[in-house]
C-alpha cells in the first residue's frame, strides 16, 4: 500500500513539533490518528522514521532523510496548486528579498526554490544581512519582502510581519552525556558545562540573558557563527548548545550523533516570519511570495 499525502503531513508535523501530541494540537485530530498514521507510514517504507522512548520521539537517520523528500512533496503539490489558479509563465517583474544569517538555509532557500518554480518569469534577488540592517532596507523600499528572526523586531510601527514558525529553545548534547538520560533537565544543571555559543542574529544575546539568570557568567568554550560548527563541537564533546528546535538536526556533518532535550522552566522562543513596509502597495511579485509561503506553512499543519 503506497502512502498518503495526509501521512506525509502527519509525519512532517511530529517531525517537526518532536512529539505527537504538539503534533497533534496543531493538527486538530487526535493523537491515536497521528500515531496510526507514523505507523502506517513506517510499515509502508519498511524503516523505522522514530525512535521511541519515554520522553517522546526523536528522528531517526533515515526519518531525517525522508524528511526533505516529504517537505519536497508537500511543497510541489501546493506548487501544482498554485500554477492551475493562473497562468504563472506569463508573469514577469522583480522580487527583491531580504535574509538574516539564522534563517537563510533553513526557511528561505525551501521557499525560494518553490518560488522560482511556479514563477519562472521573475527575476529574483536576495541579499543576507543582520535584522537592523534588513529592517532599514525595508523602511526605505529597497527590499520587498524579507525572511528574518521577528522575536526582536525593532520598528513595529513602520514594519509588518507574518509568523511562519515558532522554534523554541532546547539543549543540544553529546551522545552519551551524564543528562541525555534525564527525566528532567533545569537550566542550574548545565550551569558549569562548556557552552558553544552561536553568535548569529541575537541568538548570543538571548542565550547570554538566559544564563545571566543563573547568577554566575557561564563557562563559554567556543564561539562560532557557524551552525555547522556547533553540532561539530556539540556532537564530539567539546562542549553543550542552547539553540532554537529550528536549527537542530540530529547528525553532525562528520555522522556523529547530536542529542536535543527539553529544559524545564520559561524559556525563551525564536519567531521566525516574513516582513514587509506596513502601509506600502506590495508588488504582486511580493504577494505571490507572501502567499507560497502561507501555503507552506498551512500544508506542513493541515
Amino acid at each position: 500500500m503506497a502512502f498518503t499525502f495526509r501521512q506525509l503531513q502527519y509525519f512532517v508535523a511530529v517531525a517537526e513539533q518532536g512529539a505527537v501530541s504538539r503534533a497533534a494540537q496543531i493538527l486538530s485530530i487526535s493523537q491515536s490518528s497521528v500515531t496510526e498514521a507514523i505507523k502506517e507510514l513506517e510499515g509502508d517504507l519498511g524503516v523505522e522514521l522514530f525512535e521511541r522512548h519515554p520522553r517522546g520521539l526523536s528522528i531517526t537517520h533515515k526519518g531525517h532523510q525522508f524528511l526533505r523528500h516529504a517537505t519536497k512533496i508537500l511543497g510541489d503539490v501546493s506548487d501544482a496548486r498554485l500554477t492551475f489558479s493562473r497562468d504563472p509563465e506569463a508573469l514577469t517583474g522583480r522580487l527583491q528579498l531580504g535574509v538574516t544569517s539564522l534563517v537563510a538555509g533553513y526557511v528561505l532557500s525551501d521557499l525560494l526554490a518553490r518560488y522560482r518554480r511556479a514563477y519562472p518569469g521573475i527575476d529574483v534577488s536576495a541579499i543576507e544581512d543582520n535584522g537592523e540592517y534588513l529592517e532599514h532596507l525595508l523602511i526605505g523600499g529597497e527590499l520587498d519582502v524579507a525572511v528574518m528572526v521577528t522575536s526582536n523586531l525593532r520598528d513595529r510601527m513602520a514594519l509588518q510581519a507574518e509568523i511562519l514558525e515558532v522554534s523554541p529553545y532546547r539543549l543540544w548534547l553529546p551522545l552519551g552525556h551524564r543528562l541525555a538520560g534525564a527525566d528532567i533537565i533545569a537550566l542550574e544543571d548545565i550551569a558549569g558545562e562548556p557552552l558553544i555559543m552561536l553568535t548569529i542574529d541575537e541568538i548570543e544575546e538571548s542565550t547570554g540573558k538566559l544564563l545571566a539568570a543563573l547568577g554566575t557568567r557561564p563557562h563559554v568554550a567556543f564561539r562560532t557563527r557557524s551552525v555547522e560548527a556547533v553540532r561539530s563541537l556539540v556532537a564530539t564533546g567539546a562542549g553543550v548548545a542552547l539553540l532554537p528546535d529550528l536549527i537542530y538536526r540530529p547528525w553532525s556533518l562528520e555522522g556523529d550523533r547530536i542529542e536535543s532535550r527539553d529544559i524545564s522552566g520559561s524559556l525563551p522562543v525564536v519567531q521566525v516570519g516574513m516582513v514587509w513596509r506596513r502601509g506600502s502597495g506590495l508588488a504582486q511579485t511580493a504577494r505571490d511570495f507572501i502567499g507560497i509561503a502561507q501555503g507552506q506553512r498551512t500544508n506542513r499543519h493541515r
